[in-house]
């Protein structure tokens, strides 16, 4: 330990220790830009400078150790003039347009020229002018906007390790794009939007779909209805100022049939649907000695990066669809047939905490007799918008439940918005084919929790299955290299974004972990207070197999319910799965 004084405080911290933490560590906060915790400081933005005794030059306190007896000043007349400084500048390059920005009254810079009186235009002069990208069918890049603080660049190549974007050029001409200044949809991009997680502006953000699902809203002729991913519930009433992790179904089932949705149906069904398919798929793999191991499929991000780098892996991908894909061509086959409704009528809206379930919408391959699974996904912050729009007051909504059938879930279909969630579902059911028999213990605590890695073995019945769990993309050449060392498994579960759809691109912007870890212990509190655990329980689910799909995995299920997939090194190329 050293001891320092930090505004005439004194503070005791660990050694090698920032001079920012150790400020954090007695209350005292220092505006930072470039900062991302847990990665290796920069100090380049250059906004958390601090007057030292003895150091001429101000210093960064994100990349500077403390040290004893050192005497530091975070807000000397020096230091507020350098930080205000800063943030003129930066404004001076910015579009004027707060008004109409997607990022208003939520954005770094809009808050830091509030926190340093920001009044005037100073230093008027020349300003970068981009064209927005909007290429791509998840996300739009506006580089006017960008402030190069460089955390979409450090969240892209340090944590998700995809590289899709980089510093370019060099003073005033420097830029935040792709290589060659290429769109988004031809790029390396997997979509997974955590860059727009940790940027401070609207520089990077979602394409929206509000007035796609506005305008068939207004057509008479179409019938409109609505699925919600069990991962929004336990993050939208952050919005409302909530505790992280609240649960709010039974508001968020209220406010959209307030919106004028015809029928509020939960993803969770689905969810219990895609692990039927995906344990049977699972266990004749295993039976029948296919490829192993088998991959989830349920994230589009991973899939969109299997097919990007490593299209020779793509037969150990399961050909399930993901759980709003399997809803949407349920709710435009079965559910049409039984209302009496033209498939073509029906618009499915599907409400996501996800950007790339966007692309995934979009995709040839689901759909059925030109008609998409899906018609529009709204990212959670996107349904904020669409209920502020409406002037619903969400904190003043009753609870209402689902519409059935397609609104009956399980504990296990709660959990599939946290990493580790899907592989533990079909866990549960899986254990049940390979046995016949139900278990009484239906959790896994090896596959749940943090680490980029999960691995475990289990013993089911005599079969001994090797499993693992990637938590975040970056982490999967990890797991590949194991692969390539000969280590052996039957069933991998993989999830772009770190903790699963809980963090996903398209939830409310934050720049706290700890919100995290409490979302997901929101869904296995879900789980934990369900009357039903199992997803093979749920009723609704049996009772659409006895009276529309059969069996699990039969010639109906797998017409309706599976796909295939591209290599996307060889555009031409299409990866059937084997079925």
């Amino acid at each position: 330990m050293v001891e320092l004084t930090i505004n005439g405080i004194t503070v005791k911290a660990g050694e090698g220790m920032t001079i920012l933490d150790a400020a954090k560590s007695v209350g005292i906060n220092i505006p930072t830009l470039c900062h991302m915790k847990n990665l290796t400081p920069t100090g380049a933005c250059r906004m958390c400078v601090v007057e030292v005794d003895g150091y001429r030059n101000l210093i960064p306190s994100c990349a500077y150790p403390v040290d004893e007896g050192m005497n530091v000043e975070t807000n000397s007349p020096r230091v507020r003039t350098a930080r205000k400084t800063i943030v003129e500048l930066l404004v001076e390059n910015h579009p004027q347009e707060c008004l109409i920005c997607v990022r208003n009254k939520n954005c770094e810079l809009q808050d830091l020229a509030e926190r340093y009186s920001v009044r005037e235009h100073r230093f008027a002069g020349e300003s970068k002018s981009h064209a927005i990208d909007i290429s791509s069918a998840s996300m739009e890049r506006d580089p006017a906007k960008c402030i190069l603080c460089g955390r979409c660049v450090r969240a892209c190549n340090e944590v998700q390790k995809i590289g899709a974007i980089d510093f370019s050029n060099r003073g005033f001409a420097s830029t935040v794009t792709t290589p060659f200044n290429i769109g988004l949809n031809v790029s390396d991009c997997i979509l997974c939007g955590q860059c727009i997680l940790v940027c401070p502006t609207a520089a990077l953000r979602e394409k929206s779909s509000l007035k796609a699902v506005t305008n068939a809203m207004n057509n008479k002729n179409k019938y409109v209805v609505v699925q919600v991913a069990p991962a929004v519930r336990a993050t939208l009433g952050e919005e409302y100022h909530m505790p992280a992790g609240t649960d709010v179904t039974g508001k968020l089932v209220s406010g959209l049939r307030r919106l004028g949705f015809k029928k509020v149906f939960d993803t969770n069904f689905a969810a219990d649907l895609t692990i039927m398919e995906e344990a049977t798929e699972l266990v004749q793999r295993i039976t029948e000695g296919r490829e192993m191991p088998m991959f989830t499929s349920c994230c589009p991000g991973w899939v969109k990066y299997i097919e990007m780098n490593h299209p020779d892996m793509l037969h150990h991908v399961s050909s399930c669809k993901s759980p709003h894909e399997m809803e949407g061509a349920i709710i435009k086959s079965f559910y049409a047939k039984k209302m009496g409704l033209a498939p073509e009528d029906i618009f499915v809206v599907s409400i996501m905490p996800c950007t790339v379930k966007k692309f995934e919408s979009e995709r040839p391959e689901l759909s059925s007799d030109m008609l998409h699974d899906v018609d529009a996904v709204l990212t959670t912050r996107e349904l904020v918008r669409f209920f502020n729009i409406a002037g619903i007051d969400f904190n003043e909504l009753p609870d209402d439940k689902f519409d059935n059938p397609l609104g009956e879930s399980t504990g296990a279909a709660a959990i599939f918005g946290t990493s580790g969630g899907v592989m533990e579902a079909a866990l549960r059911t899986a254990y049940s084919l390979l046995t016949g028999k139900s278990s009484d213990h239906v959790e896994f605590e090896q596959v749940r929790g943090f680490d980029g890695v999960k691995e475990s073995e289990l013993n089911i019945d005599g079969t001994t299955l090797r499993i693992a769990v990637v938590n975040g993309i970056g982490n999967f050449p990890t797991l590949l290299n194991s692969m390539k060392e000969g280590r052996e498994y039957h069933f991998v579960e993989v999830m772009a974004c770190p903790g699963g759809c809980i963090n996903g691109g398209g939830q409310p912007i934050h720049q706290n972990y700890e919100k995290v870890v409490k979302r997901v212990k929101a869904l296995y509190d879900i789980d934990r207070r369900s009357e039903s655990r199992n997803s093979h329980e749920n009723k609704a689910v049996s009772a659409l197999y006895e009276e529309f799909l059969e069996k699990p995995g039969s010639h109906v299920a797998h017409e309706l319910l599976h796909t295939h997939y591209f290599d996307r090194k060889d555009k031409n190329r299409k990866i059937a799965v084997e079925e």
